[in-house]
């Protein structure tokens, strides 16, 4: 059964960081792509990060850019978002997913129960 298990959320005020990880398990996903998405109460879901764990492809959505960092630990089967500089606006709900297609849209196969981001100001 594969699982995504995401973990590193919490309390923090603006400007502060945070590294948030996803565990997989349950299958290889060594050629796998890993995204991360975001949800604030209230609004629609957003694409964050995603990273092709082999190749070191990645994709940021513009307003993380220069802030967040995705990476992976392919031996770990773990890819990790260091989120740096926060703002109050990316409190959230975050996700990670895995499929096989780096893409900034929710099209992924597998994905994880979120944790909470909250910013304060």
């Amino acid at each position: 059964q594969v699982q995504l298990v995401e973990s590193g959320g919490g309390l923090v005020q603006a400007g502060g960081s945070l590294r948030l990880s996803c565990a997989a398990s349950g299958r290889t996903f060594n050629n796998y792509a890993m995204g991360w998405f975001r949800q604030a109460l209230g609004k629609e879901g957003e694409f964050v990060a995603a990273i092709r764990l082999t190749g070191a492809t990645t994709v940021y959505a513009d307003s993380v850019k220069g802030r967040f960092t995705v990476s992976g630990d392919n031996a770990k089967n773990t890819v990790y978002l260091q989120m740096n500089n926060l703002k109050p606006e990316d409190t959230a709900v975050y996700f990670c997913a895995a499929g096989p297609v780096v893409t900034i849209t929710p099209r992924y196969t597998y994905w994880g129960q979120g944790t909470q981001v909250t910013v304060s100001s």
